[in-house]
């Protein structure tokens, strides 16, 4: 694509440069080339150094000399521009049809240009959308509904029940709809008997799920995982859970059955969540944060962006008013200690 594409498809504008510039990838600026485009947010001095043909900056970053003779789009998102110019750039993959040693249940039902990798499982009765690539060694269970262009890495297994949208990406290793773990304990004996897990698991569009991450199916109802939702690698959602838009869940997040997620809520690494929890819109939980079973976390009375931290989860200016606390109580003299030292 030319600069000019790009800026048409994107918005910004040209302050310096040749609009008929070709424009094939995106790269760091120490490792760029001719035909690469690259971004600075602060430092765009050193990104002009590079041999990249294009440099997408902050407004006001870019000062032209007569060295430089690189292309540059101002925009107030450079990094953001970046990532979409990146996705446009990508070529994409082509599609290679059925593999013939992909075992293909009755009844499915393939959309125009899916691809069906080597050893892939499709169980009866199944549906892919147009243009979705199922990859090595994915199993797909019976009835399952995948929309279009989605991308099934290879191991990926999804349980009968559930329902992906469309552009989901799925990484190496997961598991969607599985039991959930809900069990009834009988007091007289001490033995467990497995409560039903018969509900749906339902990701919707443009959902992105790290690899070996685990989502289960409702107990009874569904678990739901709404749009724009992305998983880091290794989380794990309960059953009956209900994720909601453009919702960040960062590696070992683990997350109890029956708990809601707000739209935009972000949940740093290794953040526990008890069942029946409510965390709310926009709520942001700090890494290691622990909320107990059937506590609501909200921002409301709190500034935009607070982040909440510690077991139990709590804004963060609290949490380090009351460690400061703590410290000055641990240092003071105790009394008994005095006494000791008296006699």
């Amino acid at each position: 694509m030319t600069l000019a594409e790009l800026i048409e498809t994107l918005g910004g504008k040209l302050v310096h440069g040749n609009p008929r510039t070709e424009i094939r990838a995106v790269n760091a600026s120490d490792r760029a080339k001719a035909g690469d485009l690259v971004f600075a947010e602060d430092a765009a001095t050193a990104a002009l150094q590079t041999a990249a043909s294009a440099v997408v900056v902050k407004p006001g970053l870019f000062a032209p000399n007569s060295e430089c003779t690189t292309a540059i789009v101002e925009d107030n998102q450079p990094r953001l521009w970046f990532a979409r110019a990146a996705q446009l750039l990508a070529p994409p993959l082509p599609a290679e049809g059925v593999h013939p040693s992909a075992v293909i249940g009755a009844n499915v039902k393939l959309g125009p240009d899916v691809t069906i990798a080597a050893c892939a499982v499709i169980g009866e009765d199944a549906e892919i959308g147009a243009g979705t690539r199922i990859e090595a060694g994915a199993i797909i269970g019976a009835g399952v509904r995948i929309g279009q262009h989605c991308r099934i890495y290879p191991r990926v297994v999804v349980y009968p029940g559930t329902t992906i949208g469309n552009r989901v990406m799925v990484h190496a290793g997961v598991v969607l709809g599985a039991d959930g773990f809900g069990y009834v304990r009988d007091p007289s004996t001490g033995a467990y008997t497995r409560f039903p897990q018969q509900g749906t698991l339902i990701i919707e569009d443009d959902v992105e799920i790290g690899a070996n991450s685990t989502i289960d199916r409702g107990a009874l109802a569904e678990t739901r995982v709404r749009r724009g939702a992305k998983f880091d690698n290794l989380v794990h959602v309960g059953h009956n859970c209900d994720i909601g838009e453009d919702v960040i869940l960062v590696a070992l997040t683990g997350i109890s059955g029956s708990s809601t997620i707000g739209n935009g809520a972000v949940l740093a690494g290794q953040v526990g969540i008890g069942d029946h929890v409510h965390v709310g819109p926009g709520v942001i939980l700090g890494g290691q944060a622990g909320v107990f079973s059937g506590k609501t976390v909200t921002n409301e009375g709190l500034k935009p962006g607070t982040v909440h931290w510690g077991t139990p989860a709590r804004p963060l200016q609290q949490v380090l008013r009351e460690q400061a606390t703590l410290a000055r109580l641990a240092k003071r003299p105790s009394k008994n200690r005095e006494s000791r030292v008296d006699k």
